[in-house]
């Protein structure tokens, strides 16, 4: 089991300016304290959703990379969105999934196949075409420069412990002042492209 706020120090650096970051719950609240960013989108309040969002914005911005960080118990709540995911095929889609084996927003309660239940294999089952599946840190950051290049949709799982505890600061997730800030990062992304305006 790695750290799972030493895992994301790990791929921020591999972020790069424009990429947009999906994270949800726990994963959510250490990347705001790891890679703050404007382009960071929090799906903090509907559990299960963040690989549809995550979909959502990627088909929408084909030239951007959008890492979706989910957590164990949320993708378990939206199962079937790994089959939309591979069936879309979106080439910059990269999803990291964070395994505890517990809903750990919810009090920390076990997961239903905790131990047993392969998140790599469900996801190459749907049709991802790359999964990798990490427990040793040095592994991952061997791995996560050529896991970044890949054409998508990639699937990641880490096996992960919580590591120092963030803030769950909600009222910021969900505020109107931190929406506006992610919709206008996007805004001036798009207001960039070469045929912005014609």
């Amino acid at each position: 089991m790695m750290p799972r706020d030493e895992c994301l120090k790990i791929l921020a650096k591999h972020r790069g300016d424009d990429t947009i970051v999906v994270g949800v719950y726990n994963a959510g609240f250490d990347w705001r304290r790891i890679s703050q960013s404007p382009l960071n989108y929090y799906a903090i309040g509907a559990m299960g959703q963040g690989s549809s969002h995550g979909l959502g914005i990627a088909l929408a911005m084909p030239d951007h990379k959008v890492i979706v960080l989910d957590g164990d118990g949320s993708l378990l709540m939206n199962l079937g969105s790994l089959v939309t995911i591979a069936a879309q095929a979106p080439p910059n889609y990269y999803h990291f999934v964070c395994e505890n084996g517990d809903y750990e927003a919810n009090g920390s309660h076990p997961i239903p196949g905790r131990g047993t239940v392969s998140f790599a294999g469900h996801a190459r089952a749907a049709g991802y075409p790359h999964t990798f599946e990490f427990d040793a840190l040095e592994k991952f950051e061997a791995e996560i420069g050529r896991i970044m290049s890949l054409k998508g949709p990639v699937f990641t799982t880490l096996k992960v412990a919580p590591g120092v505890k963030s803030p769950h600061d909600f009222a910021f997730a969900n505020s109107r002042e931190t929406h506006r800030q992610f919709t206008a990062a996007i805004a001036d992304i798009l207001a960039r492209r070469p045929h912005a305006g014609k």
